[in-house]
């Protein structure tokens, strides 16, 4: 049985239909010179592109 990487399942999260989400950078600080726009983007989660996905989706093997 495989233990879950726990440095991967704190940054990405599986969604319902499987997909690996991450967090956009850049949203901790400084938010007074970014514009609304860069803001609202950075505010939703963007989903980790196929390559990297199947390499991450190894250490949940849980599905967290």
């Amino acid at each position: 049985m495989q233990k879950t990487k726990k440095s991967i399942a704190k940054r990405f999260k599986l969604s319902a239909k499987g997909k690996l989400m991450r967090r956009t950078p850049g949203f901790r600080h400084l938010m007074a010179t970014k514009s609304s726009k860069q803001k609202r983007r950075a505010s939703q989660d963007k989903q980790v592109d196929a390559g990297r996905a199947a390499n991450l989706k190894r250490g949940l093997p849980h599905g967290l």
